[in-house]
């Protein structure tokens, strides 16, 4: 009679005896996280009427970390109004800058 052997796997620990540990590496630092700006700033500032403040809130968007998924799900959501990503909305649509409140001037101030 033929006598098989027994086929192990390479890769899986030997059977039958205590398995050989690894040296554990050390574990690096878990990433701090750091505050959203829309978090902690105050969250009206996001949705104002002065331009300047619409302007303020589109530079704490700038270093944002998520900042390219917020204006992602703004377009999906079509979010009618308020700053998401960095961007201006007014009426579902991205603009460049707000134009204050009022008639523009008829002459060029000197």
């Amino acid at each position: 009679m033929q006598q098989t052997m027994a086929h192990r796997r390479t890769g899986l620990p030997r059977s039958g005896g205590p398995t050989p540990r690894r040296p554990r590496l050390p574990l690096a630092p878990a990433p701090t996280r750091r505050p959203l700006p829309c978090r902690v700033e105050d969250p009206e500032l996001w949705f104002a009427e002065s331009p300047a403040q619409l302007e303020l809130a589109k530079s704490f968007c700038t270093d944002c970390p998520v900042q390219a998924a917020c204006l992602a799900g703004a377009l999906d959501r079509g979010e009618p109004w308020g700053v998401w990503g960095g961007e201006i909305f007014e009426r579902g649509v991205v603009i460049a800058r707000k134009r204050p409140r009022g008639r523009p001037r008829k002459e060029v101030a000197a």
